[in-house]
């Protein structure tokens, strides 16, 4: 393991300096200059973020590749990076992705290029440092900071109505987070430090523990986004460019589950069972109702927002669901078995995801239209693209073989140990999942040639295949051998599971 090098470090400020210099040094950069040190900035951090999965030690829950140093020492406030087994899958996903953004802006952007691409960078960077902060005002000081980015994303390369998905955007995320830095410093009053292992340990009365999670829920809730919050996200990912879409879809939307995971459950465990017969209710509603919505969209971006919330609701189902679990069989196995389904939900979605709105932005570059009445009959015109997004939505519904199957699999299957009604409820996904989705594509590909513009469309090239075939590798890989996440996860899942059932009432 190279555990006496700051790798972590490297992988977060290595992006966000070349990504400053790129929006710094807009107008004295070629596009062709700046579109290459993005890639091979992107391509380096995704080189480098490698090895956290090759040198990562299985065998154990601790924090790996731990980096401490002292930061604002008067508040004990550390620049601390560390990584387990739930961060390590999410900051590999991110550095993916984020390469598969440069090269789809390629030659889609064409306005202050580098600085779109600057900013995918530094958003990159602070995302990973989501996922590495064992610091929680580290934590939240990460958190707010991708914000900055996003913002300038949808705002500046957004569409017509940018500005109100945008300023959407930032006051439901921004409110939301405030309510957790007043959970931060009520901690710190308590135990003097904001280090998120002694935050775990620390035992706090049920009410306290019930205020924390509220407060904790504003903060992740919206950004999920579960029911009722999450009305942003239509908006933003309709007004966004394809890649901000991907990015929001395919890591943002995970930084909620993630801080659930992180922060909620093992912080305030008892409010947290307290408080899951609602959080289940929520899921189930975010898997049922926002399924029929995504139905009765004719803007495909929409449509594969709204898909996204109701498949989000699957990941807070399993993690909410391991309390009647364990309730209900005096066992942890179910709960594990929940727990790892959430995650490996979360890993799958985010390949989904943005293959889908990739596929979205391959065809809004050529008729510049997203609405699904406009198309219809791309297969005999694209029949390269026709299979990669067939690919994809199937593993949006569900198909057995993709990533998309199994960690739905694994949630309803363990639900049945919680409640039938959970189980039957959440299995309604894989009917509606495949409704809103074949019935977009079938509209969509199949059928005649009946508008001229869809005639004259011409198939992907190179360096489109490029991205839909790597997205399309991973999805087909984790659906037929998914072990590679179970293995890296499981001892941190298990020492959760330990942590969050027993009482820390003091």
């Amino acid at each position: 393991m190279v555990s006496n090098f700051p790798l972590l470090s490297l992988i977060i400020w290595m992006p966000v300096l070349v990504g400053l210099a790129l929006v710094f040094a807009d107008t004295h950069l070629k596009s062709s200059t700046s579109k290459l040190i993005a890639l091979v900035a992107s391509l380096l951090t995704f080189a480098l973020s490698v090895p956290l999965y090759f040198d990562f030690d299985n065998s154990t829950h601790a924090m790996q590749f731990v980096e401490n140093i002292p930061w604002i020492e008067v508040f004990n406030i550390n620049y601390h990076l560390g990584i387990d087994g739930i961060a390590m899958p999410l900051i590999l996903l991110t550095t993916f992705t984020t390469v598969l953004v440069v090269l789809a802006a390629w030659d889609s952007i064409t306005d202050r290029q580098s600085q779109y691409l600057g900013a995918f960078l530094i958003l990159n960077g602070l995302m990973v440092a989501v996922f590495s902060a064992q610091d929680a005002m580290l934590f939240y000081v990460f958190w707010e900071a991708m914000l900055i980015p996003m913002f300038m994303i949808i705002g500046i390369w957004g569409g017509p109505n940018r500005i109100y998905a945008t300023v959407k955007f930032f006051l439901y995320t921004f409110l939301g987070s405030v309510f957790m830095l007043v959970a931060f410093l009520y901690l710190y009053s308590k135990g003097g430090s904001f280090d998120i292992q002694t935050l775990h340990d620390m035992p706090l009365s049920m009410a306290a523990q019930k205020w924390i999670f509220v407060a904790f829920f504003l903060a992740f809730a919206v950004k999920i986004p579960m029911f009722p919050v999450h009305t942003w996200l239509p908006d933003a990912h309709v007004e966004a460019p394809t890649g901000g879409s991907v990015i929001l879809a395919a890591i943002m939307l995970k930084m909620g589950g993630y801080g659930f995971l992180r922060f909620s459950m093992p912080i305030t465990p008892d409010a947290s069972q307290e408080f899951a017969s609602i959080m289940i209710v929520l899921s189930l509603i975010a898997i049922v109702y926002i399924g029929f919505v995504a139905l009765a969209q004719g803007d495909m971006k929409k449509l594969i927002a709204y898909s996204s919330i109701s498949h989000m609701g699957f990941v807070t189902l399993g993690m909410f669901m391991i309390y009647k679990i364990i309730a209900n069989t005096s066992s942890t196995d179910g709960a594990v078995m929940a727990m790892e389904g959430s995650m490996v939900q979360m890993i799958s979605h985010g390949f989904i995801s943005g293959g889908m709105f990739l596929c979205v932005g391959v065809l809004y570059d050529r008729m510049h239209s997203r609405q699904i009445k406009d198309y219809g009959g791309v297969v005999n015109t694209m029949p390269a693209f026709a299979a990669f997004m067939m690919l994809f939505a199937m593993a949006n519904a569900g198909l057995p073989g993709t990533s998309g199957f199994v960690g739905e699999f694994l949630i309803i299957l363990t639900a049945f140990k919680a409640s039938f009604w959970i189980a039957f409820f959440a299995a309604m996904t894989l009917i509606l999942g495949a409704a809103y989705t074949l019935w977009m594509y079938k509209r969509v590909v199949f059928g005649e040639v009946t508008n001229d513009e869809v005639a004259k469309l011409q198939d992907i090239n190179g360096r489109e295949k490029l991205i839909l075939a790597s997205l399309a590798f991973f999805v087909l890989l984790f659906g037929l051998w998914p072990a590679p996440i179970f293995e890296v996860m499981h001892p941190t899942i298990e020492n959760l599971i330990q942590h969050i059932t027993q009482s820390k009432l003091n």
